[in-house]
C-alpha cells in the first residue's frame, strides 16, 4: 500500500461513513455536503433523493450511473418531455428503482422543476432562500446529533409540494439539503468539515 492511501484510510470522516464501502466514502470524501448551485447537479440530487425514499441512500447510489443514462444526463427539459411509452421503458429498465410512482413524480418533478427556474431565473435562486444563501453548520458529533428534519426542510417540502413536486417529504427535503451542502452536518473532526467551511 502506498502512503498516500494509507493516509487516506488514516482520515477521520463522519460516523455514518461505511469504511468497507469504497463507493460510499468516496461520495462522502468528494461529494457530500460540498454547496452546489449548478441546476442540473440540483435536480440529479431531487430524482436521486426522491428515488430513495423508503430505500438506504446506497441502494440508490450504487445505481446512479444507471439514473444519469435513463434520466438523460440529468436535463430536466428532456425528462419534462417524457411521454408514457419512456415511462414503461424506464419500468422495464433493471438498472434504476423500478417503482411506478417514483418514476411518475421524476417525470413531473421534471416539469415543475422548469416552472420554477422560469419563475426565479434558476432553480439555485430558488431552494438557496431556504438558508438564506448560506450553509447551515450543525454541530454533530456522534450518530444520535444528526436530525431528520428541521424547520428549514419542513419550510422546503411544504413549499415544493404546494408547487406540485413529487415524494418531497421533509425527510428527503433534509436529505437534499445535506448531500448538496445547503446543511454542512459533517462531524466534528471529520477531515471535510473545516475544509468545506473554509472554501
Amino acid at each position: 500500500m502506498r502512503k498516500a492511501e494509507f493516509d487516506m484510510e488514516k482520515l477521520t470522516r463522519c460516523p455514518w461513513v461505511p469504511l468497507d464501502k469504497p463507493d460510499y466514502v468516496a461520495y462522502h470524501d468528494e461529494e457530500w455536503g460540498v454547496p452546489v448551485h449548478d441546476d442540473r447537479k440540483i435536480f440529479e440530487f431531487l430524482t436521486l433523493e426522491s428515488a430513495q425514499a423508503g430505500l438506504s441512500w446506497y441502494t440508490v447510489l450504487r445505481k446512479r450511473e444507471n439514473y444519469r443514462i435513463a434520466f438523460k444526463e440529468y436535463d430536466p427539459r428532456l425528462v419534462a418531455e417524457f411521454d408514457e411509452a419512456e415511462i414503461q421503458k424506464l419500468l422495464g429498465n433493471p438498472g434504476i428503482i423500478r417503482n411506478q410512482a417514483k418514476i411518475r413524480a421524476s417525470v413531473n418533478n421534471a416539469r415543475q422543476f422548469l416552472k420554477v427556474q422560469a419563475e426565479f431565473g434558476s432553480f439555485d435562486a430558488y431552494i438557496w432562500r431556504f438558508v438564506g444563501g448560506q450553509p447551515i453548520v450543525h454541530d454533530i458529533t456522534t450518530l444520535a446529533d444528526y436530525p431528520a428534519r428541521t424547520l428549514e426542510s419542513d419550510e422546503l417540502s411544504k413549499d415544493l409540494k404546494q408547487r406540485g413536486f413529487k415524494f418531497m417529504g421533509t425527510t428527503i427535503c433534509y436529505a437534499h439539503m445535506q448531500a448538496m451542502g445547503m446543511i454542512n452536518d459533517h462531524s466534528h473532526g471529520c477531515f471535510r468539515r473545516e475544509e468545506i467551511i473554509s472554501r
